[in-house]
């Protein structure tokens, strides 16, 4: 059964942190200068966030995980659940969110895992770390979620490159008896290839030609080791289960739009976002967007969204927040969270 909930979890935090240098959509050859503000106003993305030479999404995720442990007054070895979602991991052996534990100073009684998910993987992830965490009684958990797509993106590709940002993220989450949190999650592998690196796994091994651009047709041009992505499909995928999912984990959540502070979702693009919005009929003013400043981060969006647009705004609010993340897999799914109890980190720059 894809709804489910898990209890007694408190969500303690959350903060983000995103690469200094940014490039500018309005500044970018790929697309006719004459198009530029049109692209803009449809996907709302005008800057990206591109990690420097060295810089991965696991030292992304890092940083993130010391400032809001610094803010917390939390101590390493209160830490029992580390776990990272990223596509883009440091290596492809050892996994990454051992190294970051290294890292941090956490004890080696501490549970640290890699989770391969993009798009839906911060509520994913909630889902796996809460789960965990409600069998720990006395324990604390970590879940780092982000990527550095740039890295996996072709500079020859309309599709992908003016869209995809760089960012890393940390939530805190506690054992607190009493509390719930509500998921309804799914997937349909039946759709992979919609959004798709093909090369360099064990289906498709690197080969001497791997990075060789291939020409798929004007503004298209990428290797085997770069994103594809199927933007009619994703749309279309989007439109059909976005909205019904959020519907969904709110009815079994018993919790009605009126209850709901803000829907956070994953910032793929403004023109879904928006027609997402108008089927539930929500307010503007409880969408937050973070897709002009930092563009679509990938796994790591929901929370870029939370630091950056609602850090000084949850305080005054009930801060009931409905997630929902969804994309590569394809894979999908949504959350009610209660925020009462989280701090918001001021954004992190590197």
């Amino acid at each position: 059964m894809s709804s489910f909930a898990v209890h007694n979890v408190s969500l303690r935090g959350v903060s983000a942190c995103v690469p200094v240098r940014r490039e500018d959509n309005m500044e970018l050859d790929l697309i006719p200068e004459s198009q530029r503000e049109i692209f803009i106003q449809t996907t709302g993305i005008r800057y990206r966030r591109m990690a420097a030479p060295g810089t991965t999404a696991a030292d992304l995720c890092r940083v993130s995980a010391q400032k809001l442990m610094s803010d917390l007054g939390w101590q390493p070895d209160e830490i029992g659940v580390l776990v990272l979602i990223t596509q883009t991991p440091d290596y492809v052996v050892p996994n990454s969110s051992s190294i970051i534990q290294h890292q941090l100073g956490i004890p080696k009684d501490c549970l640290a895992l890699d989770i391969n998910l993009g798009c839906s993987g911060y509520v994913y992830g909630l889902s796996v770390i809460g789960s965990l965490l409600q069998n720990m009684p006395g324990r604390k958990g970590l879940l780092l979620v982000g990527d550095c797509s740039s890295a996996i993106v072709s500079k020859g590709d309309k599709a992908t490159y003016p869209l995809f940002s760089d960012a890393g993220s940390a939530t805190a989450i506690e054992h607190q008896a009493g509390t719930s949190w509500h998921f309804d999650l799914h997937t349909d592998g039946s759709g992979y290839e919609d959004i798709i690196v093909k090369g360099g796994g064990m289906k498709h091994p690197f080969h001497m030609h791997s990075l060789d651009p291939v020409d798929h047709g004007p503004g298209e041009v990428r290797s085997d080791l770069q994103m594809k992505l199927d933007g009619l499909n994703i749309f279309n995928f989007a439109l059909r289960e976005v909205a019904s999912n959020i519907e969904s984990v709110m009815a079994s959540a018993q919790v009605s739009a009126g209850d709901t502070d803000y829907y956070v979702l994953h910032q793929a693009n403004k023109l879904i976002l928006e027609c997402v919005r108008k089927k539930l009929k929500a307010p503007s003013e409880k969408f937050p967007y973070s897709l002009y400043d930092y563009g679509n981060t990938s796994s790591a969006s929901i929370p870029v969204t939370i630091a950056s647009q609602l850090h000084g705004s949850l305080p005054e609010s009930r801060k009931n927040l409905v997630l929902s993340g969804f994309g590569v897999g394809l894979s999908w799914g949504a959350a009610v969270i209660d925020f009462s109890q989280a701090h918001i980190a001021d954004i992190i720059e590197i």
